[in-house]
Formats: structure tokens, C-alpha cells, sequence
């Protein structure tokens, strides 16, 4: 048993610890001002309805991949690892480099590592947070020790930008961890808890082209292409999901938003997270927001927004950090994690 958290005892001795972040990230910007004149909208209207200011939109020769790469090798380097050591490498995302092989494939092959493991996870925008509980598992397991965990997102090439209620919404982008074994040590991932319900998917979806839609097979809809967003009931769904694993949490692990540093949330729509503070009653300062700057950018969101805040110094050492996510499955998930 190892100590952490005010002296609360957790049971593994053989943790996953992050020991390395990174992102990547679009020069190309698309402001509020730039949509103004694409569709139907203002700069006033999205501000107030979602908190985001401009987002990041892939250039030509931009892919899932080579801005999952660039986040990757800088979470090697901040680590000190060589590529050659990792034992998995794990990608979360919806807009894969193409159908296969894996997005995480690609990525290994930049590195230029030629014999771990690698696949993709798709979860939607819990992508990230259910890669690393799959992460962690393997490495407390002992059957790996260096595990890379990729957020990465092309989603400018699903997003239909003559529907003025999705297109304002999101971004592209990519952000890596590296979860590495360390023994009877207080840091690490400490708890991690996944769920998914399918009858929903009609809220977030995008139906082209898989077997049920093949690309064989002509759209009766052509909107089909695009990804989908079902407004109202997705907010309130979200926001119900998310108090609800962070609360799963407290409980599991007897702590409470005083033992918390930071809560990193999936930035899916800042009056969603506004909803979550108020339910959770949790001080502001312990919600970190970045969506003005990047939109929705689904898988990449959380190891984007966790690599920014401990490199501008929002999360530092020994702080306890809350990881959490709804997305399109439906799919919610949640880390706690000691830094």
C-alpha cells in the first residue's frame, strides 16, 4: 500500500505516472469574425452560447496523424524517453488517418518505433480519458511499462460549414501523455471509471461511411457526411454524466473539492462546464477552460488543456487532477490523477 492523497491509502504499489505532456496545434485560426461571414451567425451569439472565441483548423498536409506525432514527440522529450522504449501506443479519435491501418500506427512509425504495440480507441470526445484508464490498467498490470496516450483530431474535415449550429463549435488539434511504471510512489493515476450507453447514439453521430452507410451506397441525405450534434438534450445529458463522475470519484476515493487542484473537463461548451461548477459547487479557479482559444476538438480536448496548464503552471507537481469527459456513444468517463 502506498500513501497519498492527506494520507488515504490506495491499494496498487505499481502506478502509471505521467512523466511527459504535448500538443500540437493548427497555425490556421477561424474566428468568430471569419464564420460571421461563412454562415448565418455572430461573434456575440456563439460567445454566449458556447464561450468560444476562434478555433484551430488543419492546413493542407495537416492529418490526425502528423499533429498526433508533433504532440507525441513532445511528450518524449519532456519525459527523457527515447521513442525506442515504448511498449504501446494508444490513440484516441474519431477522424482517423483513414480507415486502417491505426491512426497510433502512423504515429509509431514517425517515431521510428517498429515493434509496440499500437491501435486506436474510438469513443468520441471520451476518447482520451478511456485510453488512459486502458493505459494505466496495462501498465499496474505490469505488462507494459511506457505507454503513449494520443488525443489527436482532424474534425474541419466532418464539419459541415453551412450548418451554422455545428460548425462554430469545433477545432482540430492533438495532445499526447506518456504514462510510465514507477514503484511505491504516491503519483500516478489513482482511479479511473468508464460507461457508455449506445441507445443514444442519435445524439452525437457521424453516419457516413461505415457498413451501415457504405460508401457504395448513395446518402438519401447528404448531410449524413457531416457529423451530427442534437442540442438541448445533449446538454443537459452532459452536465448530469459529468457531476456524476466526478462525484463516482470523490466517493471511491473519500476526497472532496478541497483535495482537488484542478478539474480538466472535456471542452465541449463552456455553459456546460459553468453548469458543472455551480452543481458541483466548486471554486472557478479549480475549472480549467481553454475552449475560447480551441473550440471542441473532442479526443484532443483533455491532453491539450492538461498539457497547457502544467506548462504555464496551473497544475504542478503533487497536485491532484480530475480528468473528465462525455462524448458520443454515449460515452462518459473520469481520471483522477496524482501529478
Amino acid at each position: 500500500m502506498t500513501k497519498d492523497v492527506k494520507g488515504r491509502k490506495f491499494s496498487q504499489e505499481r502506478r502509471a505516472v505521467i512523466t511527459g505532456t504535448g500538443r500540437a496545434l493548427p497555425e490556421k485560426i477561424l474566428s468568430n469574425l471569419d464564420l460571421e461571414k461563412m454562415v448565418d451567425t455572430s461573434d456575440e451569439w456563439i460567445t454566449t452560447r458556447t464561450g468560444i472565441k476562434e478555433r484551430r483548423i488543419a492546413s493542407e498536409g495537416q492529418t490526425t496523424a502528423s499533429l498526433g506525432l508533433e504532440a507525441s514527440r513532445r511528450a518524449l522529450e519532456m519525459a527523457g524517453l527515447d521513442a525506442s522504449d515504448l511498449d504501446a501506443i494508444i490513440c484516441g479519435t474519431v477522424t482517423p488517418e483513414m480507415v486502417f491501418p491505426a491512426t497510433a500506427c502512423f504515429i509509431q512509425e514517425g517515431l521510428g518505433n517498429t515493434q509496440c504495440c499500437a491501435f486506436d480507441l474510438t469513443a468520441a470526445c471520451s476518447g482520451f480519458t478511456y485510453a488512459m484508464g486502458i493505459a494505466a490498467s496495462f501498465i499496474s498490470s505490469g505488462q507494459y511499462d511506457n505507454v503513449l496516450v494520443v488525443g489527436a483530431e482532424v474534425l474541419s474535415n466532418i464539419v459541415n460549414y453551412e450548418d451554422r449550429t455545428t460548425c462554430i463549435l469545433f477545432g482540430d488539434g492533438a495532445g499526447a501523455v506518456l504514462l510510465q511504471a514507477k514503484e511505491n510512489t504516491a503519483k500516478g493515476v489513482l482511479y479511473n471509471s468508464m460507461h457508455a450507453d449506445g441507445s443514444g447514439w442519435k445524439t452525437l453521430n457521424c453516419k457516413a461511411y461505415g457498413s451501415r452507410y457504405p460508401v457504395t451506397r448513395e446518402l438519401e441525405d447528404q448531410g449524413d457526411l457531416y457529423m451530427m450534434v442534437h442540442g438541448r438534450g445533449t446538454y443537459q445529458t452532459a452536465v448530469r454524466r459529468i457531476v456524476e463522475l466526478i462525484e463516482e470519484a470523490y466517493s471511491q476515493c473519500g476526497i472532496s473539492n478541497d483535495d482537488i487542484a484542478l478539474v480538466i473537463p472535456h471542452q465541449m461548451n463552456a455553459r456546460i462546464i459553468e453548469s458543472v461548477i455551480k452543481r458541483l459547487k466548486l471554486p472557478k479557479e479549480k475549472m480549467f477552460v481553454n475552449i475560447e482559444k480551441y473550440g471542441n476538438t473532442s479526443a484532443a480536448s483533455i491532453p491539450i488543456a492538461l498539457d497547457e496548464a502544467i506548462r504555464d503552471g496551473h497544475a504542478k507537481e503533487g497536485d491532484l487532477v480530475v480528468l473528465v469527459a462525455f462524448g458520443g456513444g454515449l460515452t462518459w468517463a473520469v481520471n483522477l490523477v496524482q501529478l
